[in-house]
């Protein structure tokens, strides 16, 4: 079954968001390496996002288009990055999630949610 993985945390938080070319994000990237390398099987795609205030929130209004810099709902914790997984139940998915390293090190949360197949 096919799990969908998000991946929360504080983008005000400098060592959960360290900078892309920082020492600080090489050392997370090891850790996001390594569970590629040991979930390869079940990863069906995975992608890290930029930040929210790169974001425009899309939606239809009368029928025109109405845009918004940022997402539509101010939260602590943003969406910053996903893993689809394909593994044979909850349980082996929140397994996996609990390895992803933003989990795994505190500094963020996973949230496992089903993907509906058509």
């Amino acid at each position: 079954m096919k799990y969908a993985c998000l991946i929360y945390s504080d983008e005000a938080n400098g060592e959960a968001n360290p900078d892309p070319t920082s020492e600080a994000m090489a050392k997370i990237m090891v850790g996001y390496n390594a569970f590629g390398e040991a979930h390869g099987g079940d990863i069906q795609a995975g992608e890290a996002l930029a930040p929210t205030s790169t974001a425009t929130t899309v939606q239809v209004e009368d029928g025109n288009i109405v845009t918004t810099d940022g997402p539509f709902a101010e939260t602590k914790e943003q969406l910053g990055g996903f893993y689809i997984i394909d593994v044979p139940d909850l349980d082996a998915a929140i397994a996996a999630a609990a390895k992803i390293p933003h989990s795994a090190a505190g500094l963020g949360r996973i949230e496992v949610r089903p993907v509906l197949e058509f």
